[in-house]
């Protein structure tokens, strides 16, 4: 048995995932190939204690898998296990940081910051470009004189993740440097760093999103049925043993925009780690494992042939790096938790992210093939009704790699005859329980040039926006054209198939209107492959390509840019290993000051609402200004009518009615007692750590309220902006638009603390900002007018939810005297973007 963080205690007959009506029963024959135990030579027999395979060990031919064990056999796999597990309750619990503590030279109570001498020292090491000015090593009193010495220190008294090494790769007679560190180690590296140790995921979970238990939900790595159904084979013949899931990715990028220089980085991580805590690189979560080749061949003049030695190269690196798995993954290692708890674990490959054609050359098909399934490229804009496509035979695959005995003539017919390039060994060859074919995730960066996929997803949502308006052929509706992406549930992912259907059927439009010729594109095919995937993998930010984009810069440009860029790999290595010792010394200081903070961590699914907090500037953007200038410039009209009205309503008595009217004749007693007042041009909401990973708050939303200005040159001027917000009326609630109104925001402000006392009793505080807002009317947005006039209000910026996008409803041709600036007076009616939320 093992233990599941969030839904109790699970026996080994309770893994196998149960049926729903989106989905049939999935065990190892429905995933297309068998991912139960690797037949294991003698020479790969179970390692010592705490030991794991050299890279030149040998690997298995197959990952075929062998029969279930019997009954004697499964006793004794059993009672190994349980012998296992009680030699590592009785080790020794040392945690992470006490283990880098012994390791460190000099490390005392007087000097936490040991090995440098002092703090002065630890505080310059960052700025070692300093160190080198004549002098100042000696008027600040360091113990190092110059930058050499610093490094010193770095490299001879820290402790560190992982050493680079470099080594040759032979491929046709022509050695290539690959620099790569020991995967095994890196692993262990995450596994037991104590940032993550209260955040590790062990077992796999059935989470629901109801409390009858019938719509699963799909978020974690460990909430997906890969994790399930290779922990019931593992657990088969090894019980209690812990699951690693390895996520590699490589994407070759540029690291110059002149003279072409280019880095091949191969990044790791495991699924163990929460996705919330992976996709930020401020959290260390992934590790550089390789620097590949990036030879072009120039010199092979064939391109077929420079093609087929290119692929050869990259799986030949990549086999390298990777083989210590093929071992470890069968056998397992001890790995030991950042709190000092020890498992017994098996790293598997689970998913290569890449772009398409870094997809293309792990699997080894050919371009313009879909790298899942058997689809001819013709066919890849069929809907998934309409295409009678099948997943890709790994055995056939498998059984053609095995002709390379019989001749080079026969194995590139092999190969052929199955659907891959002639790739002698391909990296995945020989590792436990993996299907190329199922470990590919979706690409989803963007091709645009020198926009980020964050730019390029905000982008979409204004578009899908602005062609709801648009006039189609035969009177289509472009609303059909459109598809918000769902929650992760059984039940929503049969909704984003129906999306994808729907799509399809209207699809052709772009044809008729002359903007494709076809739809046979790789990357839409790959949406049909979506809902499988989040079933076996949870959801896509688990292995998204998104992420090597920041890593692109930490770990390859800004390692080159430190570089003489003569020989920059072996320096580039060097200079990320100082640079992850100094990061791993500065979390060893902090947890020395502040001590261990850790406190228990209970994992739940994440919550399907948006949760963000209202955050406001200490002081004031502008300190005075006038109520003049309120109301010409931030376009305040009735700015001290709606306030004293605001004063009249908030100063009635409990539980009084009275009438507009009644309420218009008490506003017109009230004296506004100042003149200037403190002004805001800017409210954010940041969001919210909800399931504890001590995630930093990042902005997820703001609104402005600021007038324009005119500058000494054009270029220098700035347009006025008073955003658009949704204002909770007190009965609104988290999802849905009941209880809610579009308003454009004027001015936010602060009533003057002196005016407070004037204006209201002793007995009520109000609130400390407030907001001139202009009504719209709810739903097909138009503004309200009454009298010539736009309504108006004074609210707490507290009922403000949220920002909203405002369409204009174009008609056949958009006025070209609308601008940004002025569309919202100029407009009489508007749609609310809903793809932005």
């Amino acid at each position: 048995m093992f233990e599941g963080d969030f839904f109790g205690t699970y026996a080994e007959d309770e893994l196998a995932w149960p049926g729903s009506d989106d989905e049939e029963h999935l065990d190892e024959d429905d995933l297309g190939y068998d991912i139960g135990p690797v037949p294991v030579p003698p020479s790969l027999a179970t390692p010592a204690h705490g030991e794991h395979h050299d890279i030149d060990a040998p690997v298995p031919a197959h990952n075929d898998a062998f029969h279930p064990p019997t009954a004697d056999q499964g006793q004794d796999a059993r009672h190994m296990a349980q012998q296992r597990l009680h030699e590592h309750e009785q080790a020794p619990t040392i945690p992470s940081n006490a283990t880098y503590h012994a390791q460190l030279d000099g490390s005392s109570a007087d000097n936490i910051y040991a090995p440098f001498a002092s703090k002065l020292d630890w505080d310059m090491a960052p700025f070692s470009e300093l160190v080198s000015i004549e002098g100042l090593s000696e008027k600040l009193g360091l113990s190092f004189k110059n930058t050499r010495e610093l490094n010193k220190i770095i490299d001879n008294k820290l402790p560190g993740r992982p050493k680079f090494k470099c080594k040759q790769i032979v491929v046709a007679n022509e050695a290539f440097d690959v620099y790569f560190c020991d995967i095994i180690e890196c692993i262990k590296a995450l596994f037991s760093d104590p940032n993550f140790a209260d955040f590790l995921v062990f077992a796999p979970e059935r989470h629901y999103a109801d409390k009858d238990e019938t719509i699963c939900l799909y978020h974690e790595m460990h909430t997906g049925k890969w994790w399930w159904n290779s922990q019931k084979h593992l657990d088969r013949e090894r019980p209690g043993v812990t699951i690693i899931p390895v996520i590699i990715s490589s994407d070759k990028t540029q690291v110059m925009m002149f003279h072409n220089k280019s880095a091949y980085p191969v990044y790791m991580t495991i699924g163990n780690i929460p996705k919330d805590i992976r996709r930020k690189p401020s959290r260390h979560a992934h590790v550089l494992l390789a620097y590949l080749p990036t030879t072009r061949l120039d010199h092979v003049t064939n391109k077929a042939a420079r093609r087929r030695m290119l692929a050869n190269l990259y799986h030949a690196c990549v086999g390298r790096v990777l083989a210590p798995l093929a071992a470890a993954g069968i056998n397992g290692i001890n790995m030991r938790r950042g709190d000092g708890t020890v498992h017994r674990g098996h790293p598997l490959f689970v998913c290569f992210v890449g772009d398409y054609p870094e997809q293309i050359l792990a699997t080894g098909i050919k371009t313009t093939q879909c790298p899942k399934c058997d689809t001819p490229p013709d066919e890849l804009g069929l809907a998934t009704g309409i295409a009678n496509w099948q997943p890709r035979d790994l055995g056939a695959v498998l059984d053609a790699l095995c002709a390379l005995d019989e001749g080079g003539l026969a194995f590139v017919w092999a190969c052929a005859n199955a659907g891959i390039k002639p790739i002698v060994h391909p990296f995945w060859e020989g590792l436990p329980f993996v299907n190329i074919f199922e470990s590919v995730t979706p690409d989803s960066i963007t091709t645009l040039s020198h926009v980020s996929s964050t730019e390029h997803n905000q982008i979409c949502c204004f578009l899908l926006g602005i062609i709801i308006d648009t006039s189609l052929p035969h009177n289509m509706s472009s609303a059909r054209l459109l598809h918000a992406y769902p929650s992760h549930t059984s039940e929503t992912l049969v909704l984003l198939n129906e999306a994808l259907d729907l799509f399809h059927d209207n699809k052709d439009i772009f044809i008729d209107l002359g903007i494709r010729n076809s739809f046979n594109l790789p990357k839409l095919h790959f949406t049909a492959h979506y809902t499988h995937m989040i079933r076996m993998f949870g959801t896509m930010d688990n292995y998204n390509t998104e992420y090597t984009e920041r890593l692109h810069i930490d770990l390859a440009k800004d390692a080159y840019r430190s570089t003489n860029h003569k020989n920059e790999f072996a320096q580039m290595t060097t200079w990320l290993e100082w640079r992850e010792k100094v990061f791993c010394h500065e979390k060893y200081i902090q947890w020395r000051l502040i001590g261990n903070t850790a406190r228990p961590h209970q994992p739940h699914p994440p919550e399907m609402t948006f949760r963000h907090t209202q955050m406001m500037t200490k002081h004031p953007t502008v300190k005075a200004v006038t109520t003049d200038r309120v109301v010409n410039e931030y376009g305040t009209t009735h700015f001290n009518e709606s306030l004293a009205r605001y004063v009249a309503k908030v100063t009635l008595p409990a539980n009084t009615t009275v009438t507009a009217r009644q309420l218009e004749d008490r506003a017109a007693d009230i004296h506004i007692p100042f003149r200037t007042l403190p002004v805001f041009h800017k409210v954010k909401w940041l969001s919210a750590d909800v399931r504890g990973h001590d995630n930093s708050l990042v902005t997820v939303d703001s609104v402005h309220a600021r007038p324009g200005w005119s500058g000494t040159f054009a270029s220098d001027s700035v347009a006025p902006r008073f955003d658009t917000v949704f204002v909770n009326d007190g009965t609104g609630g988290s999802l849905g638009t009941k209880g809610y109104q579009i308003a454009q925001v004027r001015v936010i402000f602060l009533i003057p603390p002196k005016a407070v006392p004037k204006l209201f009793p002793s007995t009520f505080q109000p609130p400390q900002h407030l907001a001139y807002v202009e009504w719209f009317s709810p739903f097909h947005v138009s503004r309200i007018i009454k009298n010539g006039e736009c309504m108006a209000s004074i609210i707490p910026i507290s009922n403000i939810h949220c920002s909203a996008h405002l369409i204009p409803h174009f008609r056949p041709v958009a006025p070209r005297e609308w601008t940004s600036s002025n569309v919202l007076d100029e407009c009489s009616s508007f749609y609310v973007n809903t793809y932005i939320d």
